[in-house]
């Protein structure tokens, strides 16, 4: 627990996730203070429950969160709008200079995954989440990458239906790139492929996503590295999602004959698929949001790190 008094921080987007991340800040302790929430639907049931537990409201998104009394106070803006959303209210903050951490897939400033790249960027200005399958699976690809040449990378995310609000069903298109371009840049593949599957099936399935990894791994030492890598990997990103697990033990199976990846030829002797599960934690909805749930403990992750290294008289 931080010494002194928390780094304010808001959350614009009155949604699934935006109240799952309020309900989180306020139950951390550790250097953050959830100020206001700003959403555009009055009667959203996000705005509600934050007004019964004494957060600051607005329903006239970033232009009303910019009019609430305190808000030269705060840091930290959480933007869990929408892709599109996210441009505008950047443009709308940039004066004030305000750190945003945006769960849209817009991808206006750098990709973070917390397990990964976290403290390359803590200090940039407009700091991107990626997407709920892109903090699952690229831990996944980079810590397979850091072992082996990774030629080619496809994840496929499948979450609950019921978990996916208007906001994930708008960003589909920006899922699936914002997603494939991160496999790459953040997870160290030549060539990324994204998939994201929603499963109508009642009762509500969790999320499970699914990794596969076209290799040169020829030494069965190499192999064998491969697997302890992603088991570390995993623990590291359950540290701060206890729900994120290993549905089995890692894959890697030869390859006879030649490949031909996306990237053209390429010596490739194996290929890594890793089987994950993401249950959620229940702050908001049950536990079969794990996309929900990932996605907002890797904000938080953030949150609390930038928190962590702000001095006491810069709040």
């Amino acid at each position: 627990m931080n010494d002194g008094p928390a780094l304010k921080a808001a959350v614009i987007g009155s949604g699934n996730i935006g109240t799952d991340l309020m309900i989180k800040m306020l139950r951390s302790g550790r250097g953050l203070e959830i100020a206001a929430m700003a959403g555009i639907d009055p009667a959203s049931d996000g705005l509600a429950r934050a007004r019964r537990l004494g957060v600051p409201t607005t329903a006239k998104g970033v232009e009303g969160l910019i009019a609430l009394p305190g808000f030269d106070e705060i840091r930290i803006v959480f933007d869990a709008s929408s892709a599109g959303a996210h441009v505008a209210n950047a443009r709308a903050l940039a004066p004030y200079g305000k750190q945003l951490i945006d769960l849209t897939p817009a991808a206006l400033g750098p990709f973070v995954v917390p397990a990964v790249n976290l403290e390359e960027h803590v200090d940039a200005a407009d700091l991107n989440m990626v997407t709920c399958g892109g903090q699952a699976t690229i831990p996944v690809v980079a810590a397979v990458a850091r072992t082996a040449p990774v030629r080619y990378a496809e994840i496929v995310a499948s979450i609950a239906s019921r978990s996916a609000g208007p906001g994930t069903r708008a960003n589909i298109d920006e899922f699936t790139q914002t997603t494939a371009t991160a496999i790459e840049s953040v997870g160290g593949a030549e060539r990324g492929k994204a998939v994201i599957v929603l499963n109508p099936a009642e009762p509500a399935l969790i999320m499970r996503d699914t990794v596969f990894c076209l290799v040169d791994a020829p030494d069965p030492q190499v192999r064998e590295r491969i697997a302890e890598a992603v088991g570390q990997m995993v623990a590291d990103v359950s540290a701060y999602v206890p729900g994120y697990r290993l549905k089995q033990p890692v894959q890697i199976t030869a390859i006879d004959g030649p490949v031909r990846t996306l990237v053209g030829e390429r010596p490739v002797t194996h290929q890594v698929t890793v089987l994950l599960e993401v249950e959620g934690a229940g702050d908001y909805l049950p536990a079969y949001a794990g996309n929900l749930d990932i996605m907002t403990s890797a904000a938080l992750r953030v949150g609390e790190l930038i928190a962590a290294r702000t001095p006491q008289e810069a709040r």
